[in-house]
């Protein structure tokens, strides 16, 4: 779970720092898994684990600690598929899940009983009805454009590493990367965000993701760079191909 670094080292305001209230039957089911898939990198007591028993050395594969990251971080990580790694890289890409959501939500439980740490989003916190659009889409081009561009399609960032697409994402999943600042992400806990202002985030992003493309193909929605590569490599091409065509015809 090498990207729950920043969550670990950030500090959650009295409203996400909330300990774990699951049944024993949960945390069992929870310790078991973590054993299975995780304490080899993190440690079985969540303690982390030095760089030179996990990346040969480097200290960008080291497994830290996750004690205090919380049961948000542990839930956008292992339900996106990012945790466990499957190969070290400058950055861990998001995938097909090892575990259902219940084995998800074991696991959960389990970390966020070590220490309090960000909660998993309640459907009351998800609830964008009376959020504002306008004011979604302010705060989005201030605080998220800068990395995943204005239509939330993702972009390079230095050293290899890049701000993935948010689209398509789940409402839990981007309240839960603010929460927790995965990998390159600032950390946007509620006192620098707050929640009525996630919400507000969250309904513009569904917003300009559920939005028609005029054109037709998105093409990336990038604008004119795809557009005019399009019409130099296939409309040019096009009319190459015909004009070879009619001289070929006027013979």
């Amino acid at each position: 779970m090498g990207g729950l670094y920043a969550a670990a080292g950030s500090l959650a305001s009295p409203a996400q720092a909330e300990t774990s209230e699951a049944s024993p039957a949960l945390l069992e089911e929870g310790s078991v898994l973590y054993k299975e898939g995780c304490s080899s990198c993190h440690g079985l007591n969540l303690e982390g684990v030095p760089a030179d028993s996990v990346g040969k050395g480097n200290p960008k594969q080291n497994g830290p600690s996750l004690i205090g990251v919380g049961a948000a971080a542990v839930d956008f990580q292992v339900s996106t598929g990012r945790m466990p790694v499957g190969a070290t890289g400058q950055q861990v890409v998001a995938g097909r899940s090892s575990y259902n959501e219940e084995e998800v939500a074991a696991l959960a439980a389990y970390v966020a009983s070590f220490a309090p740490g960000p909660a998993i989003p309640s459907e009351e916190d998800l609830d964008t009805t009376d959020a504002s659009l306008a004011e979604g889409g302010e705060l989005f081009r201030t605080n998220c454009a800068q990395c995943h561009n204005f239509a939330a399609q993702g972009g390079a960032l230095s050293n290899g590493t890049y701000a993935p697409a948010i689209d398509p994402s789940r409402p839990d999943h981007i309240w839960e990367a603010m929460l927790t600042g995965p990998q390159s992400m600032p950390v946007f806990n509620d006192t620098t965000i707050n929640p009525d202002e996630k919400k507000a985030i969250i309904k513009y992003i569904q917003n300009i993701n559920a939005a028609p493309s005029p054109g037709g193909a998105p093409l990336g929605t990038v604008g004119p760079v795809s557009e005019g590569l399009l019409i130099w490599t296939v409309g040019l091409g096009a009319l190459i191909a015909c004009s070879v065509w009619l001289g070929a015809k006027a013979k």
